[in-house]
C-alpha cells in the first residue's frame, strides 16, 4: 500500500512538473465569419521602438552614462511608416513629426549650450504636443519618458 501511494506521489509531481505552458489562441467567430485579431500599424510599431529607445536613453541620462552621438536613422520612417486606417498624415502630424526628429536630433548633439536632460525632455514634450491634437491615448506612458 506504501509503494502504491509512493508511486502516485511521484506520478503527480512529474505530471506537475513536465507540462510546458500552452498558450491558447482566441479564434472569434459569430458562425459564418472569423474576425481578424488586431494587428498594429507600422506606424503604432515604430512608435512602440521608439518608446523604447528613448526608455533606455531616459535611463542612461539618469544614470549619468554618457548618450552615443549617432542618431537612430530609423527615426525617419516617421514621415513613411503607414498608419492605421483611421487616421491621416496631415498638415498638423507632418508639422509636429518634422519638429520632433529636430529635437531628438539635438539629443545627441555634445556641443548644445543645452543639458542632454533639457535636450531630451524638450523631444519627448514634442511626442506629447503632437499626441494631444492627434491621438491622445499613449499620452499617460510617453509621460513616463520625461526626466524630473
Amino acid at each position: 500500500m506504501k509503494a502504491y501511494f509512493s508511486c502516485v506521489f511521484v506520478l503527480l509531481l512529474l505530471s506537475c512538473n513536465s507540462k510546458e505552458k500552452v498558450e491558447k489562441k482566441v479564434v472569434i467567430t459569430d458562425g459564418t465569419k472569423t474576425y481578424d485579431v488586431y494587428q498594429a500599424s507600422e506606424m503604432s510599431t515604430l512608435m512602440k521602438g521608439m518608446y523604447a529607445y528613448n526608455m533606455q536613453l531616459k535611463t542612461d541620462i539618469e544614470a549619468g552614462n554618457e548618450v552615443s552621438d549617432e542618431f537612430p536613422e530609423e527615426f525617419l520612417r516617421i514621415h513613411s511608416a503607414q498608419l492605421s486606417e483611421t487616421k491621416l498624415r496631415n498638415e498638423t502630424f507632418q508639422h509636429f513629426s518634422g519638429k520632433f526628429i529636430d529635437a531628438q536630433r539635438e539629443v545627441f548633439i555634445d556641443s548644445s549650450l543645452l543639458s542632454v536632460k533639457d535636450r531630451y525632455n524638450n523631444s519627448i514634450n514634442m511626442c506629447l504636443s503632437c499626441h494631444k491634437t492627434e491621438c491622445t491615448g499613449p499620452i499617460p506612458k510617453i509621460q513616463k519618458l520625461l526626466i524630473k
